[in-house]
């Protein structure tokens, strides 16, 4: 089964990087994924999932948290202001914090919910014009900012450059977050999650790998 053949290779990674694969935390990235490929998985036991958008996700998983006890969601895509409240009601964690403004509205929020999902900030580590993200000379300012919103930060999140060795983006990512004294490093996926482990991920996303191709939800 392909789930169980990403956590073999996880595990072969994690033991060949000198690591403990509870480490490792494999988020089954469901988004765009029809309802039954993702009900396949959670049948299987798995219950970490990453979701791109507020939408999609409160369309798939309220029922599906209803049916099978014990999932975590994980936010891997961009997330509008005007989104916050759902998305801290829905996720355990949102990886993709980048702004002063969505950190503002978070804090908010988390005050008067009284609690806050994992955050991690997003850092645009190929300084690329169309892709979200902290450029890596502002992530030190930036931590510090949130930090003064009363918001734990838990680590940082990167998607290196289609066209570059993902490697230097992964120990870019590490540098920083040791810096700043943050344990998280949310990195690597289908095609390069080993080598992500071998430089200290501690949450892979991997969708393809586990469901296959992405197509349009009809489910």
């Amino acid at each position: 089964m392909p789930l169980a053949d990403i956590q073999h290779r996880l595990e072969t990674a994690c033991h060949a990087a000198g690591r403990a694969p509870q480490e490792v935390e494999l988020i089954a990235v469901s988004k765009v994924q029809p309802n039954a490929r993702v009900e396949v998985v959670l049948a299987e036991g798995y219950r970490i999932f990453g979701e791109n958008r507020v939408q999609e996700a409160q369309g798939k998983w309220p029922d599906f948290k209803a049916k099978f006890q014990g999932v975590k969601l994980h936010l891997i895509g961009p997330l509008q202001s005007n989104k916050v409240k759902p998305a801290m009601s829905l996720f355990d964690a949102i990886h993709t914090l980048d702004r002063e403004k969505l950190a503002r509205r978070i804090a908010t929020e988390a005050q008067a919910a009284g609690h806050c999902p994992a955050l991690f900030i997003q850092v645009n580590t190929g300084e690329e014009p169309q892709k979200a993200g902290v450029l890596p000379a502002d992530v030190d300012a930036f931590v510090e900012t949130c930090q003064g919103f009363d918001l734990k930060i838990n680590g940082l999140m990167c998607i290196p450059p289609s066209d570059e060795e993902p490697s230097m983006h992964f120990a870019l990512l590490a540098k920083m977050a040791k810096r700043n004294g943050l344990s998280g490093l949310s990195m690597g996926m289908s095609s390069d999650f080993e080598s992500a482990i071998a430089l200290g991920a501690t949450h892979v996303r991997v969708g393809s790998a586990i469901f296959g191709e992405r197509v349009k939800a009809e489910a």
